[in-house]
Order: structure tokens, then C-alpha cells, then sequence
């Protein structure tokens, strides 16, 4: 009895039914796993385009670190260390900065060729336009320094590098002036205050010509007696 149920159950079965079962069983399995292949190869691509991309960027920055070295006068490093990015520096390279572009500034020498060296430097270091190149600029031509250096020579001594603001120092410097024989003349006292910003160079010739990128926007000074 239970075989001709079955039979006949069997009689009525959807050859269209059974056929697509058939199917996916037997190729349904094949087709979902090319479709999660195909689907991982255009990730991987995706992964692998951005990782170029990315590369080729990085490759095209520069990785250049600015190393700066300080020497004295007798070209002897004293310090060194790498060049600021930010606009903050330690006080400790302000104040030599600081103290260079004075003795730079109100240096005379009888080697002209040095002394104008000397002049290139410190105008390095003040902001175009700013209140402190006019300034200086002005006393250049009121005083110019190679009239001075017929008479003789000045050695400039820095006394002290104080801040008294955030931008602002004051400098006090003895200026000793000598005759072309090498014989001390007589000392002059001065105090000056200077506004200085930090912009750290963005080009080769910047570094050259200012490393620190430390420039003075305004300067007074005046004898002190």
C-alpha cells in the first residue's frame, strides 16, 4: 500500500522543479563562489590602485630635514642641530641669532669685500617692507660703513639678549671703536629692541640665506650714556 502511494506521489513530481534543483545543486555552489572571486579580485585592484597612488604622492614631498650648524669666527661648529618647522624656536637660538644680527649690523670692517658680505646677511634677516628695513637701510646711508672703515674699525660686544615680550627682545651691545692702527679709541654703549617672527624657509635659496628663518620686522635703538 505504502509503495503505491509513493509511486503515484512520485507520478505528479515537476520534471522543471526537480531539474532546477538539480542545477543548483550541482552548479549554484560554482557560480557563487566565481561571484565572491570576482568580487575580492576588483577589491584587491581598488587596495592595490590607492597603494600606488598614495606612494607616487609621498615620492613627489620632499624629505629634506634642514640641519643647521653654528661655527664662530674661526669657522669652528659650536652648535648644531635641525632647523625648526613650526614657528617657535628655543631661546637659546634667538638669543645667538639675535646677538649675530647685531654684531653683523654694527660691525665695521676695512675689508670691504667682507663687509659687504656682512650687510647681505643682515638684510637676510629683516622682512621686506617691514619698519625695521627702513630703519636700517636709513642709518646704512646716513653712516655708510665703508666711510666709516677709512677712519677705522668697530668690534661690536654683545652684553645681553633679554625678551620682553613674545615677539620682542632687547639687546645691549658696546660698540669699540679702533683706529686703522688697531688702537681702541673709545666705547660706546647702545640698547636696542627688536620684533622678530619665525617663518621657517620653504625653498633651497631661503635656507641658504636665512636657515632659521628667524626675521626682524622692527628695530629702535638709541646710546646709552
Amino acid at each position: 500500500m505504502q509503495t503505491a502511494i509513493t509511486r503515484e506521489h512520485d507520478e505528479f513530481v515537476n520534471p522543471y522543479l526537480a531539474a532546477r534543483t538539480a542545477w543548483d545543486e550541482r552548479y549554484g555552489d560554482l557560480i557563487a563562489r566565481a561571484k565572491n572571486w570576482r568580487f575580492a579580485a576588483f577589491a584587491c585592484a581598488a587596495i592595490a590602485f590607492l597603494a600606488v597612488g598614495g606612494l607616487i604622492l609621498q615620492a613627489r614631498q620632499s624629505r629634506l630635514v634642514p640641519f643647521v650648524v653654528a661655527v664662530n669666527e674661526l669657522g669652528r661648529p659650536v652648535a648644531s642641530g635641525v632647523a625648526a618647522t613650526s614657528g617657535t624656536l628655543p631661546e637659546a637660538v634667538m638669543r645667538a641669532s639675535l646677538a649675530d644680527f647685531v654684531t653683523e649690523w654694527r660691525s665695521v670692517t676695512i675689508d670691504w669685500t667682507f663687509q659687504r658680505a656682512q650687510i647681505n646677511r643682515v638684510f637676510a634677516q629683516i622682512a621686506q617692507g617691514s619698519r625695521a628695513q627702513v630703519a636700517i637701510s636709513e642709518w646704512y646711508r646716513s653712516d655708510p660703513p665703508q666711510n666709516r672703515a677709512q677712519k677705522g674699525s668697530v668690534e661690536i660686544e654683545i652684553k645681553a639678549v633679554l625678551p620682553t615680550g613674545e615677539k620682542t627682545w632687547e639687546v645691549d651691545w658696546t660698540e669699540i671703536n679702533r683706529l686703522a692702527t688697531g688702537q681702541q679709541q673709545g666705547k660706546e654703549n647702545y640698547k636696542g629692541l627688536f620684533t622678530v617672527v619665525v617663518n621657517p624657509p620653504q625653498s633651497e635659496e631661503d635656507a641658504r640665506e636665512n636657515p632659521l628663518g628667524i626675521f626682524v620686522t622692527d628695530a629702535t635703538w638709541s646710546r646709552v650714556f
